[in-house]
């Protein structure tokens, strides 16, 4: 089933999920054994195992590994808003036929570890994997637009040369370091240093002076998803069900006699009602 852009680099581009995120591009000439469903918002490590797992079988004769520094999946989702004009076309062209991309990818995204690999993926497969190593200029950030612009462009006619080179069997994965973009700020909130800041700073005084350092740990070592008050909430609610599992039991232990509720009817009853 052919996947469009905007299904897998996501839906709406105009918001950045995360300050510190990348997108993972992966297509090729022949089909691929990817996953029916997957998340638009994973970590580096999950990604290289996906992308290992597909590039297992060798499905092609040459391999295009591309490195675009600070690229944002907003600059190459489908239709007229894609920034990468050559790029886009070859994925969305028939003569695609596997596709894999992940809009949100949070951590460091290593091009040698799959270059290894495919090498010795192939060669246990009796083959020999061509590859083609592209390194694209850095992109300026999102309020350089016109520079930004222009180094797209001619990223884009780069990659497209080298693509017009190969003979029509080719996988080309795409991938970026963590991009430089600031965590969005509402100008009627005083900035205040946090923890859980998406483009978390060593110290606050580091970042007035300009020399920021991003903190590039994974999803789940960076953020904390376990709080205190959490678990609190966990304990009362699973003392609070306790006690009510013993009040239904102790409800549904009661025994009454059929005969309690029948009207007495002998000598005893008459008595009763003198």
């Amino acid at each position: 089933m052919k996947l469009s852009i905007v299904t897998t680099l996501l839906a709406s581009t105009a918001v950045h999920a995360f300050s510190d995120s990348s997108p993972f591009v992966l297509f090729s000439t022949s089909r691929l054994n990817t996953p029916e469903r997957y998340d638009q918002l994973q970590t580096s490590n999950q990604v290289i195992a996906s992308a290992k797992e597909i590039l297992s079988s060798c499905p092609t004769k040459d391999y295009v590994i591309v490195s675009q520094p600070n690229v944002h999946a907003a600059d190459i989702r489908d239709g007229s808003h894609c920034k990468m004009r050559s790029l886009c076309d070859t994925i969305a062209s028939k003569e695609i036929k596997g596709r894999f991309s992940v809009a949100e990818v949070v951590g460091d995204l290593s091009t040698h570890s799959l270059e290894d690999y495919v090498k010795e993926a192939c060669a246990a497969k009796g083959k020999v994997a061509g590859i083609v190593k592209v390194d694209l200029t850095h992109l300026p950030s999102l309020e350089h637009k016109d520079n930004r612009a222009q180094i797209l462009a001619s990223n884009d006619d780069q990659l497209g040369l080298v693509l017009d080179t190969l003979e029509g069997d080719y996988t080309l994965v795409m991938v970026s370091d963590p991009n430089e973009f600031k965590a969005y700020q509402p100008d009627f909130i005083e900035p205040v240093h946090m923890d859980l800041k998406r483009g978390q700073f060593s110290s606050q005084e580091g970042s007035d002076n300009g020399n920021t350092t991003y903190d590039n740990r994974p999803l789940f070592a960076k953020y904390q998803f376990f709080t205190p008050g959490i678990f609190v909430a966990l304990l009362a609610l699973i003392v609070m069900l306790s006690i009510l599992g013993v009040g239904l039991k102790a409800l549904g232990s009661l025994e009454v006699s059929y005969g309690a509720f029948d009207k007495e009817m002998g000598p005893t009853a008459q008595k009763k009602q003198q």
